[in-house]
């Protein structure tokens, strides 16, 4: 069943198709009921319209057919996204299995299954809301906090280099990934609101640099993590409101998105950026507000803060012409520390994501930052 169903090695694959593309032949190819199904890029709303039409047992026998498709499927009701990567995961984490004691493989590929197997076995308990799973070369995976269909206001997480589906999560240096960044901030806004409806996704989403090299220092991988995250933020159930938060190389994407980001999205806040491939705030074409900070001993003030030939990033979004409303990162400590309990850096996240826009921190340490935004408004 998982040769026919397209679960080809990430080492070895068959014809040279990946898991997701197999995945995705077979569900153009297939009927439901009669019916064909929606395309897989179709709008989410027509999406929503065709799992409308089903009950629930449709809607898991369907999950189960196809789950690298239904698990990532912009509209499909969060549920059956979540039911569809779980056995997504599950089936993954036995193939892994299996390459792990493949002794054609080179050592180090044998280890690499090894990781990725206990990866995924994590990821598919069933504690987890899993609302995105790829497990194309080094993994695409994006995971819920909260109850998203509930929530009034919704954090993403939009992580930098480095990530994958092996650093989603980590045991030691945990608040460095994503998983570890978006338990921090939920609980964060949870204290700081504890009546408001919210939810964090930890999302990585989007195939990410590896290290500080060439890739990193051009926008080439966040036009692509854009339009992802554009999609995202679109497809996200109900009315709620959305925040970014953006670190590092991920604020390069929330960068190049900001055009084209759906209204529902208001708040931008960037932390340890290297820029956002503009010059300015106004430069960036959105109506969302922009929130900026850095912690006095993060490296990434000393890269350069501009774009030359298709290097770099543009202007320092806490830098005063660029125009962001600039917050404080105190007890941050470095580049990596902005998730930490007890910083200055996560209360503002925290306010941020629960509407509490008149108590944020300036890092000026008057209201600079705070000027024309109440919590009773929302303006």
């Amino acid at each position: 069943m998982l040769a026919t169903t397209g679960w080809t090695s990430v080492y070895r694959p068959e014809g040279g198709v990946s898991p997701r593309e197999a995945a995705l032949a077979s569900w153009a190819q297939a009927r439901f009921g009669g019916r064909a199904l929606p395309a897989a890029d179709a709008p989410a709303r027509t999406v929503a319209r065709f799992f409308a039409s089903l009950d629930g047992a449709q809607r898991a026998r369907l999950a189960e057919a196809h789950p690298l498709v239904v698990g990532s499927l912009d509209g499909a009701p969060v549920t059956a996204r979540y039911r569809a990567n779980r056995i997504g995961l599950q089936r993954a984490a036995r193939l892994e299995e299996a390459h792990r004691g493949d002794v054609s493989l080179a050592p180090a590929d044998r280890a690499t299954a090894a990781r990725r197997a206990h990866r995924f076995e994590s990821l598919a308990e069933p504690r987890r809301q899993i609302l995105t799973f790829d497990p194309t070369g080094g993994g695409l995976v994006a995971e819920v906090f909260g109850d998203l269909d509930a929530a009034r206001r919704v954090s993403v997480i939009v992580p930098g280099v480095d990530t994958d589906a092996l650093t989603f999560e980590r045991t030691e240096r945990r608040l460095t990934a994503p998983v570890g960044m978006a338990e921090s901030l939920y609980g964060a806004e949870r204290a700081t609101a504890p009546t408001s409806r919210t939810a964090v996704i930890a999302w990585a989403g989007y195939t990410a640099p590896t290290g500080v090299g060439m890739d990193a220092a051009t926008g080439r991988m966040a036009v692509d993590g854009a339009a992802r995250l554009r999609a995202l933020a679109d497809a996200l159930p109900g009315r709620s409101s959305v925040a970014l938060f953006c670190h590092s190389y991920g604020s390069v994407v929330c960068g190049v998105a900001a055009d084209e980001l759906p209204a529902r999205v208001t708040d931008i806040a960037v932390a340890g950026s290297p820029g956002m491939r503009a010059d300015t705030v106004g430069d960036l074409g959105t109506s969302a507000r922009v929130w900026s900070m850095r912690d006095s001993g993060d490296w990434i003030a000393d890269v350069p803060h501009l774009e030359f030939g298709g290097l770099g990033h543009g202007a320092d979004p806490v830098a005063p012409g660029f125009g962001a409303r600039v917050l404080s990162a105190a007890g941050a400590k470095s580049h990596t520390g902005y998730f930490e309990p007890g910083t200055a850096s996560l209360d503002n996240f925290a306010k941020i994501g629960t509407g509490e826009f008149g108590s944020t921190v300036c890092a000026t340490g008057d209201d600079t930052c705070r000027r024309g935004v109440s919590r009773a408004d929302g303006s």
